[in-house]
């Protein structure tokens, strides 16, 4: 499974396969046609309580990606719609805050890659 994680504002590749944004709200200043997306799961991202909470602060890195992984625990439906699409095709996570490190693409790859290899279950 190959899954990439990449800003929004940075130029398509052919190499980011299947391009998903997994922020909730919409990223300033880019329109559709250039996002080039293939899909958005805007519930896919944190709930705004933990995305307000985290507020992009490293000192809150570790404690959000143990939230977010038990909110994704949840989210098996839209899950499915990644692996599906990962079994044939790159995967690429896109998010639009200029923190490269801590960012829900980041938490999100790091959750399907420890729980959604190739012969694990969703949960």
């Amino acid at each position: 499974m190959k899954i990439l994680v990449k800003r929004v504002y940075e130029p398509v590749s052919k190499s980011d396969g299947f391009r998903v944004l997994v922020d909730r709200l919409w990223p300033r200043g880019i329109s559709k046609e250039v996002a080039k997306l293939d899909l958005w799961l805007p519930d896919l991202g944190p709930s705004t309580s933990l995305r307000k909470w985290f507020n992009h602060d490293p000192v809150r890195w570790a404690e959000f990606r143990c939230r977010y992984h038990a909110e994704l625990k949840e989210k098996t439906a839209l899950l499915a719609t990644i692996r599906e699409q990962a079994k044939t095709n790159p995967i690429t996570l896109l998010y639009s805050t200029k923190d490269e490190q801590h960012n829900q693409a980041v938490a999100l790859r790091s959750f399907l890659l420890n729980r959604l290899g190739p012969h694990k279950p969703i949960v």
